[in-house]
């Protein structure tokens, strides 16, 4: 396999979806001596049927707003890679919603599934709506239009989406809602669903806790003790929050958060009461950085600037894909950092991870470090398929297990002959060889 000469093709294919072309390359370029010593992949064009999606789901989605006017929203699901399990990925209502965005992100999926250890394929949807400034009613009726359209599309041993940017707790209420009505059956179909209706305890932290379980485990091999550490954390979703909350558990201290409007640079600590306050804020679909500046002494707020400016000892990217570029890379670079790690999804440009590497910067890649969001999504599958509940305490020792079983993989793959740990390759390659082995099992499908 040439890496450019299997691009060339793609990007004539594929020209106007620049996130799925970035994604792609960065994992053919980890992977390609690996492959080359695979002449029965090359043969079977294994790389080819990789990268091209199975099928993908494109629609329209009409709903009506309050005040009777009618929207036309389009919407997605990309079933990319089922060759280890049923399709799993979130759902994402979001304005920057493209097929080049979905596609990416059901790329990335199937190989960070395939790092959890669970049966799980890779998929990825969502629309181009925005719940901002929404009434419940209307997040209601947008979400029942959807699901008119995705329940063909789905099943507990199918296709089971999740939550992402956008869509949460709520939402998957009532999509899980329409499914019921439309199918007449109480399925597994959907994961992130509540306490009271086959939800798993601790999925809307997993993400975060997950992160900061791999990230420990990331300065365990330099002798580093996460304990009284610095923290910048960009965003502040779901994945910030729980990142922000396991990090100050274990001892570290998280001095920034970010919105749209800029960012909270706050050097007494972010926790708490802190936390509490930002979570009404996030909820009433408020700006969470100005109100927090307000509220507490000695905060600050950046307005229209990047955290990464701030010196720190621990980065991590828990927002949207290519949030930190190649400027920032350097900037972080010259604060001469413990680690850095992407939890948002291909969180990192290609040139800053380039520059992250090549200083020999522990440094690792989305589909590592933020994959305990989605293996807890399995678990909940597999709570219920067997009719179960596990408690806190169970759900968060296979997540540990989990991660470490991740890291242990990245290690194995990505340790240089210097001793530095690449875990983009090493994520990368672990994730590849269970996909390509198991797609070489089942023959030209």
């Amino acid at each position: 396999m040439e890496v450019e000469q299997v691009m060339k093709g793609l990007m004539w294919k594929h020209a106007g979806e620049p996130e799925f072309l970035q994604a792609v390359k960065e994992v053919l370029t980890s992977i390609q001596d690996v492959y080359n010593q695979h002449p029965e992949f090359e043969k079977a064009k294994l790389i080819e049927r990789l990268i091209e999606p199975e099928r993908v789901y494109m629609f329209r989605v009409p709903w009506t707003d309050d005040k009777g006017d009618v929207h036309v929203n389009t919407g997605y699901r990309v079933q990319f890679n089922s060759a280890i399990g049923p399709y799993k990925g979130g759902l994402r209502f979001h304005p920057s919603v493209t097929l080049s965005i979905m596609k990416f992100l059901g790329f990335e999926q199937t190989f960070k599934n395939a790092l959890t250890t669970l049966p799980m394929g890779g998929g990825k949807g969502g629309a181009d709506f925005s719940i901002r400034g929404r009434s419940d009613a209307e997040v209601m009726r947008f979400c029942q239009a959807f699901m008119q359209e995705l329940y063909r599309h789905i099943g507990p041993d199918e296709d089971v989406p999740a939550g992402d940017i956008g869509v949460g707790g709520r939402e998957i209420g009532y999509l899980f809602g329409e499914y019921k009505k439309l199918t007449h059956q109480f399925q597994g179909v959907l994961t992130g669903k509540g306490m009271e209706w086959g939800g798993s305890i601790l999925r809307p932290e997993a993400t975060g806790y997950g992160a900061l379980y791999f990230v420990n485990q990331m300065l365990q091999t330099r002798d580093i003790d996460i304990k009284g550490k610095t923290v910048v954390i960009s965003g502040f979703g779901n994945v910030a929050w729980g990142a922000a909350k396991k990090a100050t558990q274990l001892g570290a201290k998280v001095i920034t958060i970010s919105g749209p409007d800029g960012y909270i640079y706050d050097p007494d600590g972010i926790c708490g009461e802190k936390i509490d306050f930002m979570l009404e804020l996030r909820g009433s679909g408020e700006d969470i950085c100005q109100p927090y500046a307000e509220q507490f002494a000695g905060a600050q707020f950046f307005e229209g600037r990047k955290p990464w400016e701030q010196k720190a000892d621990i980065y991590l990217t828990c927002a949207t894909q290519n949030e930190l570029n190649g400027q920032d890379a350097d900037r972080i670079i010259a604060h001469a950092p413990c680690c850095v790690a992407e939890v948002s999804n291909m969180g990192c440009t290609a040139e800053a991870v380039e520059k992250f590497v090549r200083a020999e910067t522990l440094f690792a890649p989305g589909k590592a470090v933020n994959a305990g969001g989605v293996a807890t999504s399995g678990l909940e599958m597999t709570q219920n398929s067997m009719r179960l509940h596990w408690s806190a305490d169970e759900v968060d020792d296979k997540l540990h297990y989990i991660m470490h079983s991740i890291h242990g993989q990245c290690v194995k793959y990505g340790t240089q002959a210097d001793g530095y740990i690449d875990y983009v390759k090493g994520a990368n390659v672990a994730g590849f060889m269970k996909v390509a082995n198991a797609m070489m099992a089942q023959g030209i499908v």
